[in-house]
């Protein structure tokens, strides 16, 4: 069984330099990294959240999430600065692609109702954000074990200058897009 990286390496790097019409085989877009993103709702109220935020993440990326703090203090939600409100994954290489490839073909495929991801959600820079409204839709979390539905955020950063650039490299990389 072939992984996306050497996949890409061997055969859609070439197809996308054809598609961009480069000449340049090191100009061609790729992905430099995917960020996972859990912001805790009762992280406050309950610091056992903030623990089973931490576990749910490192099930789905397969690696130990940093617990991210508030950098300022909001009175109206009774958050000071340095409170723990959240967690997240930076993944590189081959785990980046291997994440990729899960989320492409068994995570997205399984959401209800599922026609595309909408091309609105690239920030004009060539990077691309997912949202998950729940994280049970991944394989490894088992919905039995989890007491409170979490939701969390994919950021996929490329190194396409432009949304035009990055869509096209994640077309190839198998993303379904919505008509």
């Amino acid at each position: 069984m072939e992984n996306l990286l050497t996949k890409f390496n061997t055969t859609i790097s070439g197809n996308i330099l054809k598609e961009l019409g480069m000449k340049n085989k090191y100009a061609v877009p790729r992905l430099k990294k995917i960020v996972v993103n859990m912001g805790i709702k009762d992280a406050l109220a309950d610091k056992k959240n903030i623990e089973t935020a931490v576990q749910v993440l490192s099930q789905i990326t397969g690696q130990k999430p940093k617990i991210t703090k508030a950098r300022k203090s909001i009175s109206t939600f009774k958050l000071r600065e340095g409170d723990k409100i959240g967690a997240m994954v930076t993944l590189r290489g081959k785990r980046m692609y291997d994440f990729y490839e899960k989320l492409v073909k068994i995570v997205l495929p399984r959401l209800r109702d599922f026609h595309g991801v909408p091309k609105k959600s690239f920030d004009g820079r060539g990077n691309y954000s997912l949202g998950f409204s729940e994280s049970i839709v991944f394989p490894e979390i088992d919905p039995a074990k989890i007491e409170k539905i979490q939701g969390l955020e994919v950021i996929i950063v490329t190194t396409a200058g432009n949304d035009k650039d990055a869509e096209i490299l994640l077309r190839g990389l198998g993303m379904p897009f919505s008509k």
